[in-house]
């Protein structure tokens, strides 16, 4: 489920769309506490933020990881 906030947080971002919007506002809300450590540890880039991949990359290596101690 958090994956596929960031997709959408990530997605919307490419949109016009109001950031007062009670569905951005709901998404940042979700998902900045992850991506903020992750944006200020990262080199900038310009203007594409390729934190919404690093933290996509690092929540399915993570879910891997607790699959692997489950089993």
């Amino acid at each position: 489920m958090l994956i596929w906030s960031v997709v959408a947080r990530a997605l919307i971002s490419f949109l016009p769309i109001d950031q007062s919007s009670s569905v951005y506002q709901v998404l940042y809300r979700i998902t900045e506490p992850i991506m903020e450590p992750v944006r200020r540890f990262m080199p900038q880039t310009g203007m594409l933020d390729l934190s919404p991949l690093v933290v996509i990359i690092g929540l399915i290596v993570l879910a891997q990881m607790v699959l692997g101690l489950a089993a």
